[in-house]
């Protein structure tokens, strides 16, 4: 079969593209035909080596997939041949990933596909939604009528982040860099998109909530702002974190504590079978609905790979702002 691997860590360049020996599934797999596979930021770390993880050699990139069972492996009893299907999870604590014509994936880490979704939107979906619903309802536990506020409302996790939130009747303040993105995000129902570059963003935020804070910041950005954030929370407001991971920004303990704050962190691959099935589930009812649409910036083959990483690495890293969506291949 053709893959995308590499031999060892390093930049975009150690990419590789060719014929690897098809998988075969094992006790509680199934051999899943890929459709369509998305880029990840943790992808760039892991094929980078800043993330260090138990890598097989050679070692196929990617978390993310959607596509069709092919195979059932001894026990596997959850899909029939044929079904669609879409997870994530893969590539990740020494399991191989997804870059290829055929993957092999542990059945509790897939999920049925909904009738008219097709395979690039669902692997468009895949990390960054369960992503994006950990940490809104299995952490911060978002109520209808709360206000959510997200950094990049048209980023991977942001854009998931802005549409469940409006999903559950949650209002939602967001922050673009261009009109073009205020608009996306006005469309998926966000009620304050503010621009990073010129709006005076505390000021809005507390006009937006009367004064009384937001209820839940989910930061997706990687240097937070502690002491902006907490100014604006609102009494017994949640923070939920997932990047950063070389960050050590200044933290207003006192603040924090007086207004009965709580602050969650997390990485998604931590994150029990159970726990992400039951985020699945949710995305599964409104990608169904059409509550939940994931934008997609661009599509490559999947022997374009190392371009792909290239572009989603200047995009993330290098803030050029020439992306806006997931970056989705095909075999």
């Amino acid at each position: 079969m053709k893959a995308a691997y590499i031999e060892k860590t390093g930049g975009p360049e150690v990419i590789q593209y060719g014929d690897l020996p098809q998988p075969a599934p094992q006790t509680g797999e199934v051999l899943v035909r890929v459709g369509a596979v998305a880029v990840n930021p943790i992808d760039l770390y892991i094929r980078a080596g800043t993330v260090a993880m138990m890598l097989p050699k050679p070692f196929i990139i990617g978390c993310d997939l959607a596509g069709t069972v092919e195979q059932l492996g001894p026990g596997a009893s959850r899909f029939k041949i044929g079904e669609r299907v879409w997870g994530s999870n893969q590539g990740l604590l020494g399991r191989q990933g997804t870059f290829a014509e055929y993957a092999a994936v542990a059945e509790d880490w897939l999920y049925p596909t909904p009738e008219g979704v097709d395979d690039k939107t669902a692997a468009a979906a895949t990390l960054v939604g369960i992503t994006a619903h950990l940490g809104l309802f299995r952490d911060a536990q978002l109520k209808a009528g709360e206000i959510v506020y997200v950094n990049g409302g048209t980023g991977g996790v942001g854009s998931m982040v802005v549409q469940m939130a409006k999903a559950v009747g949650a209002r939602v303040i967001t922050t673009v860099g261009s009109a073009d993105k205020a608009k996306l995000c006005q469309e998926w129902g966000a009620d304050c998109v503010l621009n990073y570059k010129n709006d005076d963003i505390p000021a809005r935020v507390r006009e937006f909530t009367r004064g009384q804070g937001v209820n839940v910041w989910y930061e997706t950005q990687r240097e937070p702002d502690f002491l902006r954030m907490v100014d604006l929370m609102a009494q017994r407001g949640r923070i939920v974190l997932i990047a950063g991971r070389q960050a050590q920004p200044i933290f207003p303990v006192g603040p924090f504590y007086v207004k009965g704050l709580a602050l969650f962190g997390f990485a998604m691959f931590n994150a029990s079978a159970a726990e992400q099935r039951r985020s699945a589930e949710d995305i599964n009812r409104w990608l169904k609905s059409g509550q939940l649409k994931p934008p997609i910036g661009r599509i490559f083959p999947l022997a374009q790979a190392a371009a792909a990483h290239q572009l989603l690495e200047e995009n993330t890293l290098g803030k050029a702002g020439t992306l806006v969506g997931k970056v989705v291949l095909t075999p």
